[in-house]
């Protein structure tokens, strides 16, 4: 199985911002589908296949709490001493976290592993929580430096995509096959 995991914020005051960037690629790949709210997970959720997508409930900064019930809940996680997770686990193979991200202009993405956060807290959380960075990310860029000019960064990634810049991330979007990164 793999868990692909779009990271965001619920709630309709979130939907088209900067922040929810994985939600929206989920929503364009996967088009109108049914998802399940799962209270034990704190997480919606759609099954395709050997594929688990999520959209977490937790809110991005507790986002490793909705992931590491998912993968404990699949016996995804390898364990030591019979109930912590082993540490430095590699994850790569069975986990996906697509993510917004201000170092990459508006329009372009990295595929990252085993790396850092970088300051992003969703992705703290989930390296906090599995206790490993050895995961695959799909880093989208979300900067536009002609609107982020004397704008904390925490506000900017709350602020909504401009139609010019929800086309071009619809482009960007229609380049990625998120089954198939790694």
């Amino acid at each position: 199985m793999k868990i692909i995991v779009g990271l965001g914020n619920p709630g309709e005051q979130y939907k088209n911002t900067r922040h929810n960037a994985g939600w929206l690629a989920l929503d364009f790949h996967l088009g109108e589908v049914k998802w399940s709210e799962n209270k034990k997970f704190q997480a919606l959720t759609y099954k395709d296949g050997d594929y688990l997508f999520v959209k977490p409930l937790s809110f991005m900064n507790n986002s490793g709490q909705s992931v590491q019930k998912i993968l404990n809940y699949y016996k995804l996680l390898p364990k030591s001493l019979g109930l912590l997770n082993k540490k430095d686990s590699d994850l790569n193979d069975v986990l996906v976290v697509i993510q917004d991200d201000l170092d990459l202009d508006l329009g372009t993405y990295k595929i990252a592993t085993d790396s850092g956060s970088a300051g992003h807290r969703g992705i703290q959380s989930i390296i906090n929580h599995l206790k490993t960075k050895k995961f695959t990310r799909l880093r989208l860029g979300v900067k536009n430096d002609l609107l982020r000019t004397h704008i904390p960064p925490e506000q900017f990634v709350l602020k909504a995509f401009g139609g010019d810049e929800r086309i071009k991330l619809k482009e960007l979007l229609t380049t990625l096959d998120i089954k198939n990164l790694n």
